[in-house]
């Protein structure tokens, strides 16, 4: 029988840096859905005071230190980066899901328009301010696209996808390069 061996979802990828952007590998992290049980939120938000968070709003995410609770649709949140607080599973349904997603960090000028070729949805900074969060397909897949910064965003996906963002991201960055190399 196969002994199978637990990698890094990004295991040996390295950084880029095109056209003025940077895409960035994010480290493998907690990641625990919750789900709020009908009327759960009054509790969800005293169990996750000690945290120093509260359950964010519609197309939000909010954080402290570490931890950070993502909007991820109705009633949903991910947790990242911190462990679930004792409690919370008598307010929601809380979930692992840190094996099965993969981030990247994508930032520069000219961000919003860079993903305007991959991304149906206006990330402008006007549109999607620091602090937002979307689920939003990127070309084909399913993701979290989370505003960090003025011109920053982490992009999350299904694990099972996580080269093929890459490689998505990577020829938008060849591309942009290439159409600055032209106008040189």
């Amino acid at each position: 029988m196969p002994e199978l061996i637990a990698k890094q979802a990004w295991a040996g990828q390295a950084s880029v840096t095109k056209a003025g952007l940077s895409l960035v590998p994010l480290e493998d992290r907690a990641i625990w859905s919750v789900a709020l049980f009908p009327g759960g939120a009054e509790a969800a938000g005293a169990v996750l005071a000690p945290l120093g968070l509260g359950f964010p709003q519609p197309n939000r995410w909010v954080s402290a230190g570490a931890a950070r609770l993502v909007w991820t649709g109705r009633d949903q949140a991910f947790l990242m980066g911190a462990e679930p607080p004792a409690g919370l599973a008598g307010a929601a349904a809380v979930t692992d899901q840190s094996g099965g997603w993969a981030g990247v960090a994508l930032s520069g000028p000219g961000l919003a328009q860079a993903l305007a070729r991959l991304v149906p949805v206006d990330l402008t900074p006007a549109a999607f301010p620091e602090g937002a969060a979307i689920r939003a397909p990127v070309n084909h897949m399913s993701a979290v696209i989370l505003r960090t910064g003025a011109e920053a965003v982490e992009i999350w996906v299904f694990r099972s996808m996580a080269r093929t963002l890459w490689h998505e991201l990577a020829e938008v960055l060849d591309r942009l390069e290439a159409r600055i190399a032209i106008k040189g």
